[in-house]
Formats: C-alpha cells, sequence, structure tokens
C-alpha cells in the first residue's frame, strides 16, 4: 500500500511542479525582456549624456537632457562644497589645536627663560665669591688704533724712510704690528 501512495504522490506531485516551472520559465523570460529593455534605454541614455547619438533625439527630449545634466552637475558642485566645507572646518581645527599649542610653548620656553636668570644669584649664594657681570663691548679700550702713515709711497726714498722706521721701530718695541705688515 505504501508504494502505491508513494507513486500517486509522485506523478501527481511532479504534475504540479511541471506546471510551477512553465510559469517560472515565463516569467523569467518576462522579467529578461524587462531587464533588456531597461538595459537598453539606460545605454541610450549614457551615449546621450557622453554627447552621442543626440541628431536623432528631438527637442523635447535635448530639454529634458539638458535638465538632467544641469541637476546632475548641481548635485556635484553640493557634494563638492560640503566636502570643501568639512575641509575646512578641519583645518580650523588644526589651526585651533596649533595655536594653542604655540601659546603653550612660549609660556613654557618664558618660564624656562625665567627661571634661568635667578639661577645666577643662587650661585653666588651657596657661598661661592665669583661675581659674573656683563660689560658692554668698548670700542677702545684694550685697543689701541695704529697710527699709519697715510700717504702710499711706491718705491724707496732715503728721506722719508728714517721717520718710518723710527715711528715702525717704536711701535715694534711695544708689541705692535708696524701699519705697513696690515
Amino acid at each position: 500500500m505504501m508504494k502505491t501512495l508513494e507513486k500517486y504522490q509522485k506523478y501527481s506531485y511532479s504534475a504540479l511542479e511541471t506546471n510551477r516551472s512553465i510559469n517560472d520559465t515565463q516569467t523569467n523570460y518576462q522579467e529578461y525582456v524587462r531587464l533588456k529593455a531597461n538595459v537598453e534605454v539606460l545605454q541610450r541614455s549614457q551615449r546621450n549624456l557622453l554627447g552621442e547619438d543626440l541628431a536623432q533625439m528631438n527637442t523635447s527630449e535635448l530639454e529634458q537632457l539638458e535638465n538632467q545634466l544641469e541637476a546632475a552637475l548641481r548635485n556635484i558642485r553640493s557634494t563638492k562644497t560640503q566636502f570643501m566645507l568639512g575641509q575646512l572646518a578641519d583645518l580650523h581645527n588644526r589651526e585651533t589645536v596649533l595655536v594653542e599649542t604655540n601659546n603653550a610653548l612660549r609660556s613654557k620656553l618664558e618660564e624656562t627663560n625665567n627661571s634661568q636668570v635667578p639661577a645666577a644669584p643662587s650661585l653666588e649664594a651657596g657661598g661661592s665669591n665669583i661675581h659674573y657681570t656683563r660689560f658692554p663691548p668698548h670700542s677702545e679700550g684694550f685697543f689701541q688704533p695704529l697710527r699709519v702713515n697715510p700717504s702710499l709711497q711706491i718705491g724707496y726714498s732715503t728721506t722719508g724712510a728714517d721717520d718710518v722706521n723710527v715711528g715702525a721701530s717704536s711701535l715694534n718695541m711695544r708689541g705692535f704690528v708696524s701699519g705697513w705688515m696690515l
């Protein structure tokens, strides 16, 4: 009896499955035709957007294409503007952080400079009798300008040579270099 029931179910359900497969095939074919038409429309639209096959279009289609292009450009511009505003905000935040860091470093530098200045008297207070004083640079002091004969003499002259040699020898005794050697 079980075999008979199995055969009955097998034949009865197989008939239903063949009907389903025929319906699925028809549905799939209709889906294929619809998708193929959509692909053709999209390819034609893409060619039109790229500037190809415009001769076959009438004025209303051209106006519609122009409106589509303008809308696409508006979207692109708004996206670009949003991106640039985001970058500008990020750069502004970075500027604020850098300014705060710069101010902190500047105050830290001033603190270290201020703390180094009082450190010198603390050495004196520690028992050291060394006093450090800074003297401004002097143009006179140890430096004494040489007395040089401003007239240039090329050649050998016996009359003026004795005067120059006397001045040079007196300078050499003091440890200065004579003017003609400079």
